[in-house]
């Protein structure tokens, strides 16, 4: 797993936000890491960790419905991680945070060591939006779009 954050002493955000604090958006970005690292792991109680308190949570992934709550995000990656056998490349391409709300945009590489006699890779686009509730940043939206498979045509 590989992550990608500046560090400066003022960011770029700050200078035309000067409302976010650092401690903000550090805070902000390692919610944003614990979340990724979680699924990487497939560590159930850090990703509830990073959900809203509230329940609100919106999953978007290709081919299917939108999946509402935090219920039924935990209970659709509860599925998944039975598998063992995949992994997980993330890279924070950029973040933008206000007050309350901010966007994280993430490079994610899926891979699994054999899928119908092949290995395969699915290179994605995931964004994620992130809540301040109480003071603590929670993800309530995961909207992930494939930019290249290995079973791509030609």
């Amino acid at each position: 797993m590989f992550f990608a954050c500046g560090n400066e002493p003022a960011t770029e955000l700050q200078k035309d936000n000067p409302s976010i604090s650092a401690a903000s958006e550090q805070a902000f970005v390692a919610t944003l890491e614990k979340h990724l690292k979680a699924v990487s792991e497939r560590d159930l109680t850090s990703l509830r960790a990073t959900m809203s308190p509230e329940g609100k949570m919106q999953l978007i992934l290709p081919g299917t419905e939108i999946i509402e709550t935090v219920d039924g995000f935990l209970d659709y990656h509860r599925e998944w991680f039975q598998d063992t056998t995949w992994t997980f490349e993330t890279k924070i391409l950029n973040t933008e945070i206000g007050e309350q709300v901010g966007i994280g945009i993430t490079e994610i590489v899926y891979r699994e060591p054999e899928r119908n006699g092949e290995p395969y890779f699915n290179r994605m686009i995931v964004s994620y939006a992130l809540e301040r509730i109480n003071g603590n940043w929670y993800i309530i939206k995961d909207h992930a779009s494939s930019v290249e498979k290995s079973t791509d045509p030609g």
